[in-house]
């Protein structure tokens, strides 16, 4: 008896140290498995895990901004390569602009675009993982007192950059996209104040013969365009009246709204520009920022038409004044 029941309890022993090894052994490679999927590098989007981001945020400890879609932190990959994960509320909203950027950003790709490593869908939990653009956006720059020192050129890699990677999704896509939400808080800058534009939450795909009418109103008072607020069909002429805007701010050196009523525009583009920049040039771009925001999406330009005038290789005429400018003067 004595004999049989050592040789159970040896057996017993056995077998759980068994277990126990394989317990161990399933452990280490699923950690490996999963520090080989953030250390991907391919273009294909990765499925994450949230106890991963959670590991790469430091438990979400590194907050970067908060607003009404949720918040974003700042992390870095086992690879070193530093990353933004953006948690979205868990709400309706949070949930399409999830599947938006998710559709968009994985069946695109543009050196202008800001680039999407992957996701993690978790129960209720939504992220969304980003390339870490260390110079913030172009918001940051058009403070007043920031002290960087730009290179404004009308022509400067900043507009085109920006224009490209627009023209690219209204023309060059299998489908058109409209961005819906282009502001200097969308267009981010890389080490070399790149531009790259992010934040496709609100975008929308639509036929190349734009058979979907949109009808709710998406993106930021003070970039609409006039037929987001008259019920028109929205078109890709919609962002080109953000874009005029954006280019207005970015010549002016300042946001459209702290503009006063009655201040000499040009006086405040010399101000700006300290007599740094090509007569030719900045003219140039005043004629595309008042073409690009004229009342009648007809009249606007298109973006291929945009990047060929900064560019130099189109001539344009002088447009009419703005609606938007008549009420400034």
């Amino acid at each position: 008896m004595r004999k049989t029941t050592w040789i159970v309890i040896g057996v017993l022993v056995g077998f759980f140290s068994i277990l126990s090894s394989a317990f161990i052994v399933m452990i280490f490679f699923r950690r490996r498995l999963s520090v080989g999927a953030l250390a991907t590098n391919g273009d294909s989007l990765v499925l994450y895990k949230h106890r991963d981001l959670r590991r790469a945020t430091k438990n979400f400890s590194q907050k970067l901004e908060e607003g009404a879609f949720g918040s974003i932190f700042e992390g870095m990959l086992p690879n070193s390569i530093a990353i933004v994960v953006k948690e979205l509320k868990s709400t309706n909203r949070g949930e399409k602009q999830f599947c938006a950027e998710v559709g968009t950003m994985g069946v695109i790709q543009q050196i202008n675009l800001i680039r999407m490593r992957g996701f993690c869908a978790n129960n209720s939990r939504r992220l969304l993982v980003y390339d870490y653009m260390p110079n913030g956006s172009l918001q940051s720059l058009l403070l007043p007192k920031n002290p960087i020192m730009l290179d404004y050129m009308p022509n400067s890699s900043l507009l085109v950059g920006t224009a490209r990677v627009l023209a690219y999704l209204h023309d060059d896509c299998s489908d058109c996209i409209i961005h819906c939400n282009v502001k200097p808080e969308n267009i981010l800058l890389d080490s070399e104040y790149s531009p790259k534009l992010a934040d496709f939450g609100l975008a929308n795909l639509l036929g190349r013969h734009h058979s979907r009418v949109l009808t709710t109103m998406r993106g930021t008072m003070g970039y609409l365009a006039p037929e987001w607020f008259s019920g028109e069909a929205i078109t890709p002429k919609a962002n080109m009246f953000s874009y005029g805007m954006l280019l207005i701010e970015v010549m002016l050196g300042r946001r459209n709204r702290d503009v006063n009523k009655g201040q000499d525009l040009f006086a405040l583009l010399d101000c700006r520009f300290e007599g740094e920049v090509d007569e030719d040039e900045l003219s140039r771009a005043c004629k595309v920022a008042c073409w690009c925001i004229q009342e009648d999406e007809k009249d606007r330009l298109t973006m291929k038409q945009v990047v060929q005038i900064l560019d130099g290789v189109l001539d344009i005429d002088v447009p009419p004044v703005p609606q938007f400018l008549q009420r400034l003067i």
